[in-house]
């Protein structure tokens, strides 16, 4: 085929067959690159305009939604509500045999997982693509008719936003667990028909952190927090109250009230509130007594109880279905986690602790200092004006945990977790503030686990808390130890596959300490945080997968055989992860999987699994993994390739910076330690090799191949481990990496109008060759390329020898098609790369020169760039016409004007090009199943 033809997608897809074939003949030659340049060259000569690119970006994104449809709908079969209903007939029927109404009621009253839905940066779907997704997976119609109508035009993302979104998915979540209940209801009164009102079942409890995650933001204020948790409220009632009308309307009537007065007090606290009086009002109207105010719902799940002893069948269900969700969300749509940083915590402890700061805190000295603390703390009382005027960060959320359980929902607890916390003294400073505002007995402080240095050390942190009587009575108090793990720092720090085994082999170390200081008597409360990204902890492979990933059959025995009651945590990531309950029926598909395999579920009597048996082999296979994935994380070349574009290959997925601000000098010296978790994982999908997932595990056989294959053919750990390998194997491309770079070879742009063939193109060509000579990307994008070939390679050895369980049918077209998107991609860089260089020459403004404004291109910052550009050819003057002067003027006259043939031949066709590379992201990030 010539490559005249290149005009559709089946074309491209043909063409990049036929270039790969020439691999063969030159091992470097790259089809990517090469598809790239005969799409660049049609576009410069006319060939092909951006109107037909826009067309087959537009067909390349219709792909990567269906794609995404099929994939939700594979990892939840069966979604059709029926066939989830015999299917949880099915799990109620295996439990409370006979006449064990005990052992039924102990099962369903166990939720099989704690839910959180977070805030993360991951919304990558505008609302109508969401929809159109989740409408697809729904009903199994991944058409096109059916999935590409949506329209790609992005949302303006807001905290907001996304706390409406994740109200949203709570709803149909809540909505499904509530069908789920009716059916459990429904065989327990078949099964036993005296006993079965006395079932109080809790299938799954729901939490969110979005609005209350102080984390590194410094845009969520204490008041927002508040009038978050009052809107919850007054959604939460308002559902209650619709759900009850006709079963018990007198109640209904009352709980709408409350829903009226509750959202009343948000309004209240969605005003002004910088002034002293305004506060004032706000607060004495939220504190003061109020015929309508509930602060607990104790008493109505008491009256909804006793009604039901006396009502039929299908009354009784109502009211018992309504006081099972009170009893499991309280006066929310869900339990609420606040997250501060150690470091925050340390800050306002220091105060109280070493006001002189002379004391270390990591000091044997100051955990003594510290027990003399919280032995000595009395509760103080506090208000909404102590909240106001406090500085310390730590401090305002406990103030402001204080006002929540006084004054908005008395009955559930909160979370506090405590980001970078690797000091005992830094949970005995939670435990003093807790304990000094009287909430110690509703709040759980959680220990955030996800640094390279505290997974490495937190088996010795955690024996060290746990050995701490004032801690071991907190627990007792609380009825559990509360902890969370991070899959996604952990990821970037040191691999995903030994992010899982060192986290699994925390979450062992949890159980030890727990029994070592006898507190097999309370739960194990452990939150595993990952995102919906193989690079972030979300296993690909199947459900299975995805729920034992995050905490494995083996850790889960730990705590089954030391008698712990296990309650595992998980969270679904901002868009991405809301995608879960992104309809009625992915709902309920979604809990009935949770129904079915339980994430505190295992075999206590089933035996070691080969992988922790033969830990001269594992042990080894980790620690060589994690060796290279330092090596990368550590190396000038990997971090300045990651950081090559900035972060402009991403779209705007979240309300959260993904970066510190920086100028230009630092951004030509970007260090991964200046952006998040999720972006880092966004981009190596964007490059096309998942570095984090792949990495090492080639190298780590090499040497001894054959038996670490036994091994981990043998054990099903190991199968687990390779399934999430070839997962993102089958993705990934190191040619693709490689093209990436030779966009800033200077020696490619000198070279390629040398035939003479674009000589409308070879003086920008040239322009760019000259800027391109110092320029150190193209090598640094071939060194890394190399040392990622040659692990791949080793990676190749090892699965020739590992049978593959679930080879995917359409593999090598999702190859493809990833590979066509790289290649349009590219063309639209080299279009803008040439557009920008053609620019004429403008006059330095603010210090900005045109190589800072043509690095802000080749760095992807290009809305700086193009408002550089604007601002040198601008295109809106003010008019002769809009003065009444009294004098003539023949000045300005018809040679006179603007810059508008500027604007149509190189600063707009830049934007075009931008944008529609940010379409391309989008696309290609469905082809992994997320966006970071």
């Amino acid at each position: 085929m010539s490559p005249a033809a290149l005009t559709t997608v089946d074309d491209l897809d043909r063409r990049l067959q036929e270039l790969h074939v020439l691999t063969a003949q030159t091992p470097l030659y790259n089809p990517v690159f090469q598809l790239g340049l005969e799409l660049s060259r049609q576009l410069e000569n006319g060939e092909m305009g951006l109107d037909q690119i826009e067309a087959l970006v537009a067909e390349m994104e219709c792909e990567g939604l269906r794609t995404r449809a099929a994939r939700l709908d594979r990892m939840l079969a069966p979604i059709a509500p029926a066939e989830n209903a015999a299917r949880l007939d099915a799990a109620a029927s295996a439990t409370g045999t006979g006449d064990d109404f005990t052992a039924f009621a102990v099962r369903w009253q166990r939720p099989a997982a704690h839910v959180v839905f977070t805030g993360h940066p991951t919304f990558l779907l505008s609302t109508a693509q969401t929809e159109a997704v989740a409408l697809a997976a729904s009903t199994g119609d991944h058409s096109e008719a059916a999935v590409c109508v949506a329209s790609p035009d992005r949302d303006t993302i807001t905290l907001d936003y996304e706390h409406g979104k994740a109200m949203d998915a709570i709803a149909r979540g809540q909505k499904a667990r509530d069908r789920i209940n009716e059916r459990l209801f429904d065989i327990a009164a078949a099964r036993w028909p005296k006993r079965w009102k006395g079932l109080n079942p809790m299938p799954v409890r729901f939490a969110s952190w979005v609005g209350y995650d102080m984390d590194g933001r410094t845009d969520i204020g204490w008041s927002t927090s508040i009038r978050y948790r009052l809107e919850e409220k007054a959604q939460r009632l308002a559902s209650y109250a619709e759900t009850l009308a006709q079963a018990a309307p007198d109640i209904s009537a009352r709980l709408a009230r409350a829903a009226a007065h509750a959202a009343d007090m948000a309004a209240r606290f969605a005003a002004d509130l910088s002034a002293p009086e305004a506060l004032s009002a706000a607060a004495n109207a939220l504190t003061a007594d109020h015929a309508d105010k509930l602060v607990s719902l104790d008493a109505i799940i008491s009256d909804l109880e006793s009604e039901a002893r006396h009502a039929d069948q299908d009354q009784a269900r109502t009211l018992l279905v309504a006081a099972a969700a009170m009893r499991a969300d309280g006066l929310g749509m869900g339990w609420i986690h606040f997250r501060v940083n150690a470091s925050q915590l340390q800050n306002a402890i220091r105060l109280r602790i070493d006001p002189e700061g002379r004391l270390n805190l990591a000091s044997q000295a100051a955990l003594v200092r510290m027990r003399e603390l919280l032995a000595e703390v009395t509760p103080l009382k506090s208000n909404f004006a102590a909240l106001a005027i406090e500085n310390s960060t730590a401090v305002r959320q406990f103030l402001a945990m204080a006002q929540i359980l006084g004054h908005i929902d008395a009955d559930a607890p909160i979370r506090m977790l405590v980001a970078e916390c690797e000091e005992p003294t830094t949970i005995l400073a939670a435990l003093y503030f807790a304990r000094m505002f009287g909430i110690d007995d509703k709040v759980d402080v959680s220990p955030l686990f996800e640094t390279e240095s505290a997974l490495e050390h937190g088996g010795r942190f955690l024996d060290a808390v746990l050995a701490e009587p004032a801690y071991r009575d907190y627990a007792h108090k609380r009825g559990r130890v509360s902890i969370q793990t991070g899959f996604s720092d952990a990821g970037r720090f040191v691999g995903q596959v030994p992010a899982a085994l060192a986290i699994e082999r925390l979450q062992g170390r949890l159980s030890e300490a727990m029994v070592a200081n006898g507190l097999t008597d309370v739960s194990a409360l452990i939150f595993n945080t990952h995102g919906e990204s193989m690079g972030r902890g979300a296993h690909p492979s199947s459900i299975e997968d995805r729920f034992q990933w995050p905490m494995s059959p083996w850790a889960r025995r730990r705590f089954l055989r030391a008698g712990i009651r296990l309650e595992p945590e998980v969270s679904f990531q901002g868009g991405d992860g809301y995608l879960w309950f992104g309809s009625d029926e992915l709902a309920l598909a979604t809990l009935t999987r949770m129904a079915e395999m339980p994430l505190w579920g295992a075999d206590a009597d089933a035996p070691t699994d080969l992988f922790y048996r033969r830990t001269d082999l594992s042990l080894d296979f980790y620690r060589a993994i994690r060796g290279v994935q330092h090596e990368h994380l550590e190396s000038a070349t990997y971090s300045r390739a990651i950081t090559a574009f900035g972060l402009g290959l991403l779209n705007d997925t979240g309300s959260r910076k993904s970066r510190r601000q920086s100028d230009l000098a630092s951004d030509r010296s970007m260090s991964l330690r200046q952006i998040r978790a999720i972006p880092h994982n966004a981009i190596l999908q964007q490059l096309g090799y998942p570095v984090n997932v792949i990495a090492g595990i080639g190298t780590a056989s090499d040497g001894n191949r054959e038996e670490v294959a036994a091994l981990l053919r043998e054990s099903e750990r190991g199968q687990q481990l390779m399934r999430l390998a070839r997962s993102a194997n089958a993705l990934a491309s190191i040619k693709t990496v490689a093209a990436y770079g030779e966009l800033f070879n200077s020696a490619y742009w000198a070279s390629r109008p040398y035939r003479g063939d674009e000589k409308h193109i070879a003086g920008a060509c040239l322009k760019l060759a000259e800027y391109l000579t110092k320029d150190d990307r193209t090598g640094v994008y071939r060194r890394l390329a190399s040392r990622l070939r040659v692990d791949a390679m080793k990676l190749h050895f090892l699965l020739d020898l590992l049978p593959d369980e679930t080879p995917l049918p359409d593999r090598e077209h999702t190859r493809r098609s990833l590979g066509v998107l790289q290649s349009l991609r590219i063309a639209l860089f080299k279009h803008m790369f040439l557009r920008a260089v053609m620019v004429p020459q403008f006059s330095r403004a603010n210090d900005i020169s045109r190589d800072d404004v043509l690095e802000m291109f080749f760095t992807l910052r290009v809305e700086d760039g193009l408002a550089q550009l604007r601002r040198a050819f601008p295109t809106s003057f003010p008019s002769i016409d809009d003065f009444t002067v009294d004098k003539p003027s023949d000045y300005p006259d018809s040679s006179a004007t603007g810059y508008a043939q500027i604007h149509r031949e190189f600063i707009d066709p830049i934007a075009r090009c931008y944008a529609l590379s940010l379409r391309i992201t989008t696309a290609l990030a469905n082809e992994f199943g997320a966006h970071g």
